[in-house]
């Protein structure tokens, strides 16, 4: 089992960007898959991004696609989320999610509590 805590979500003006970070407990983090989702309000959780837990493969929403990188540093549990050119459409509670699993399975997912990002235009 591993418990995730996102930090680092904020109020940033559109074209602006900001780094999510994900803290996972226990010893066995780089035995997950892990990534990102988004739930904005009114809306169904989607995806945003994965990276793999063997070759770090990556993997992203069209919507966010040269905009947004995903990382993970197994040795300090964390995964990051770089967020760069933000548009208002990216306006959303967060999610961190990790999968026992070599590719992100959202339905056996360890999910942590969100954190907000707010883009104004």
């Amino acid at each position: 089992q591993v418990q995730l805590v996102e930090s680092g979500g904020g109020l940033v003006q559109a074209g602006g960007s900001l780094r999510l970070s994900c803290s996972g407990s226990g010893r066995t983090f780089s035995s997950y898959a892990m990534g990102w989702f988004r739930q904005a309000p009114g809306k169904e959780r989607e995806f945003v991004a994965q990276i793999t837990r063997n070759d770090f493969s990556t993997y992203y929403a069209d919507s966010v696609k040269g905009r947004f990188t995903i990382s993970r540093n197994n040795a300090e549990n964390t995964l990051y989320l770089q967020m760069n050119s933000l548009k208002p459409e990216d306006t959303a509670l967060y999610y961190c999610a990790a999968s026992n699993s070599i590719f992100l399975n959202a339905e056996s997912a360890y999910w942590g509590q969100g954190t907000q990002v707010t883009v104004s235009s």
